[in-house]
C-alpha cells in the first residue's frame, strides 16, 4: 500500500515519512543521538576523573583560554552563517546561499587553524597525550571534536559547490541544508561544553 495507517491508527503518512517527519531527518537525529552518547560518555568520564584526581589545576593552567574563547566565537558565528544560508535558500536567493555556505566553510577552517596553533604550542612545550591524564582527555576530546568539524566542512563545501553549479536546487535542497545545519549546530554545542570544561574550570 502506498499509504499506511500509523501505529495509533490516528492518521495517514506517506512512505518515506515517520509520523509526519521525513525519514532523512529521523536518520540525522538518530545519528546525532549516537554522537551525543559518545561525547556525553567521554565528558562524564572526564568530570569523574577530574574530581577523583584533585582537579588537574596545574595541567589545565597551561591551556590557552584566549585561543579557546576565540574559537568559541568563530564557531558561534559559523552557526549564524549556516542559519542564514538556509534562510536564503528558502527565499530563493541562490547567490546569498552560496556566500553563506562559503562563509561557514571558511569559519570552520579558521577554527581548525587556531586549534592547530594551540596544538603546536602545547606539543612544543612538551604537553602530549602521554603527559598525563588531563592531557590525554584534552587531546582526545578536542581531537574527536576536530574530526567532526572536518566532516562538517566537507559536507558544507559539497553543498557550496552544488550551490555554485546550480544543482543544489534540484530536489529537496532545503532538506539537505537543514540536515547539514543540524549536524553543524551539534558540533557547535559540543564545543560550548568542551570550552568551559577544558579551558575555564
Amino acid at each position: 500500500m502506498d499509504r499506511e495507517l500509523d501505529a495509533a491508527g490516528s492518521g495517514i503518512f506517506e512512505p518515506g515519512e515517520t509520523i509526519g517527519m521525513p525519514i532523512g531527518k529521523v536518520g540525522v537525529w538518530w545519528f546525532l543521538a549516537s554522537e551525543i552518547m559518545v561525547f556525553g560518555g567521554l565528558i562524564g568520564t572526564f568530570i569523574l576523573f577530574r574530581i577523583a584526581h584533585g582537579g588537574w589545576a596545574d595541567e589545565a593552567a597551561h591551556v590557552n583560554w584566549r585561543l579557546g574563547a576565540t574559537n568559541t566565537f568563530v564557531l558561534l558565528t559559523s552557526s549564524c552563517t549556516m542559519i542564514m544560508a538556509l534562510s536564503a535558500a528558502r527565499t530563493g536567493r541562490r547567490e546569498r546561499t552560496a556566500h553563506f555556505l562559503l562563509a561557514t566553510v571558511l569559519l570552520g577552517l579558521t577554527f581548525l587553524g587556531i586549534k592547530g596553533i594551540e596544538y603546536t604550542r602545547e606539543i612544543s612545550e612538551g604537553f602530549t597525550p602521554a603527559s598525563g591524564m588531563f592531557w590525554s582527555f584534552y587531546f582526545l576530546l578536542t581531537g574527536l571534536h576536530g574530526i567532526h568539524v572536518i566532516a562538517g566542512i566537507i559536507i558544507n563545501a559539497t553543498l557550496y559547490v552544488a550551490a555554485i553549479r546550480g544543482t543544489l536546487w534540484s530536489g529537496h535542497h532545503e532538506e539537505r541544508l537543514e540536515f547539514a545545519g543540524l549536524y553543524w549546530h551539534f558540533v557547535d554545542v559540543v564545543w560550548i561544553f568542551l570550552f568551559p570544561l577544558l579551558y575555564l574550570s
